[in-house]
């Protein structure tokens, strides 16, 4: 794609405010203050989408609310996984109901079940009360969308299929606290053959780096301590630029930000992952030692069919000199267990590679078949209660290495950002290490919001615990 092909011009983004206030113009003429709610679903992309959409909603005059009897409702989805799918389904049949009771209540569907043909085809054809559908490509003319809504007194949908674009400027509300996403990029090319992601959200685009900075250095200013940079592949970001300038060339320039804040980032391909990404990191004073690398398989025939293009070899390489440089190195990944065709001893090949590498934490999942993929039409041969056992398995192995890790770190002093309550009442505040590592710990709620010492007192597969230092805050 050209780059001047991707961008949304500034004119077409004067339109949507336009179409921003006219829509409060509509409401106060009325004379009624309305109200707004966006339910999200699924990855941190989603959740910096939805809070775009409340930026432009906030911007339209409404008030922001989790009550689903709201004026506007939005459903921002996810297709990763079916169990997601299912649930946005029956949210859509619950809503019936509550329409009955609230006529003029306009219904959206948006995000990535949206973009899904055999979806918007089943919401127009079986959910009559959903009102606006509408895809990843045309977020940021949700306002001109909501105003087709109001003014033709019709259902609009718009799901064509696209390439993608880049729209810079586009109003945020984020949640109060220290942390923020910063979306890098967006987009995917890899078609993992498991995957719908580059079937909805189109081909990648690398916002350009100044903006990038602009915004971390605003966050920065405004007190966040925990920024997540997100993309489908973030490890590919700047192909698409026209110079040369790579992910770890922006972590880089990122790292000259004056302040106290951590960076991260999500996710990684390890297709992509570079000596000169881990080198970065390794150096710098403010990105976290944390790497989320999904290896998905153990087994290389496998890793093949799922169109991954690397080697169980070559990811172990990676680990490797990732580990050499950042010896405190916190490694997260995610894995499929009965993915098509797969047998019990490729699936002991994955449990073995996390024998091998010995991660901190897995995200794992049994096979989903998700339609229009070229995965969804391989041969399954194996019933589920098979894989099921195989799960059980690797679960039994994660949870036992993720205890010893976390058991290691009893006794140690960890700096920790609090960030919120925790539901236990021994330790009524929660926080995160470096390595994002849970921390269930015993302070004043004035830690709240800062970066503070913590003895590690116990721990379980799960979390740790610990005190705050006195003197420790910062």
């Amino acid at each position: 794609m050209e780059r001047k092909d991707v961008l949304i011009p500034e004119a077409e983004l004067a339109r949507q405010r336009e179409f921003e206030e006219n829509i409060k113009a509509l409401f106060a003429g009325r004379g009624i203050r309305p109200t707004a709610c966006v339910d999200t679903f699924g990855c941190q992309q989603n959740v910096a989408d939805g809070q775009t959409l409340m930026g432009m909603l906030e911007q339209m005059g409404f008030t922001l609310t989790d009550s689903t009897d709201a004026d506007v409702v939005i459903l921002n989805t996810c297709a990763v996984r079916e169990h997601a799918e299912q649930r946005v389904f029956g949210n859509l049949g619950m809503l019936t109901h509550v329409k009955q009771g609230h006529p003029g209540q306009v219904l959206a569907l948006c995000g990535c079940m949206a973009q899904e043909p055999r979806v918007s085809k089943r919401i127009r054809e079986s959910y009559r009360h959903v009102d606006l559908v509408f895809g990843p490509h045309a977020l940021w003319r949700f306002p001109e969308l909501l105003w087709q809504v109001y003014t033709t007194r019709r259902r609009v949908f718009s799901v064509e299929d696209a390439h993608g674009s880049l729209a810079e400027g586009l109003p945020v509300v984020r949640e109060k606290g220290v942390k923020a996403w910063v979306s890098v990029m967006y987009g995917c090319n890899n078609f993992c053959s498991y995957c719908i992601v580059p079937y909805v959200r189109g081909r990648e685009r690398s916002r350009d780096p100044e903006r990038v900075l602009a915004e971390v250095r605003e966050l920065v200013e405004s007190g966040y301590k925990d920024i997540t940079l997100l993309g489908q592949n973030v490890n590919s970001y700047g192909h698409d630029l026209d110079r040369n300038y790579d992910f770890a060339d922006l972590l880089s320039d990122i790292d000259t930000i004056p302040g106290e804040y951590r960076i991260r980032f999500m996710s990684s391909h390890p297709k992509d992952a570079t000596y000169k990404l881990f080198d970065t990191m390794a150096r710098s004073t403010h990105m976290a030692h944390q790497l989320h690398l999904p290896f998905q398989s153990g087994n290389d025939r496998v890793l093949r069919e799922m169109n991954r293009r690397y080697t169980r070899a070559q990811y172990l390489e990676l680990i490797r000199y990732a580990k050499s440089v950042m010896p405190d190195l916190v490694l997260t990944s995610d894995v499929i267990i009965g993915f098509p065709g797969e047998t019990e001893a490729e699936a002991m090949d994955t449990v073995s590679l996390v024998e091998e590498v010995g991660f901190d934490a897995l995200f794992t999942f049994i096979y989903s078949p998700r339609p229009g993929t070229k995965a969804a039409e391989m041969p399954d041969p194996v019933p589920r209660a098979e894989k099921q056992k195989w799960f059980d398995r690797l679960l039994e192995v994660q949870n036992a290495a993720s205890a010893a890790l976390h058991a290691a770190y009893v006794g140690k002093t960890e700096r920790v950002l609090v960030d919120g309550e925790s539901d236990d009442a021994d330790f009524p505040l929660a926080g995160r290490t470096e390595g994002n590592r849970l921390v269930r710990l015993k302070g004043d709620a004035s830690l709240m919001g800062q970066f503070t010492d913590v003895r590690i007192t116990g721990s379980n597969t799960w979390a740790l615990y610990g005190e705050a230092l006195p003197g420790g805050a910062q």
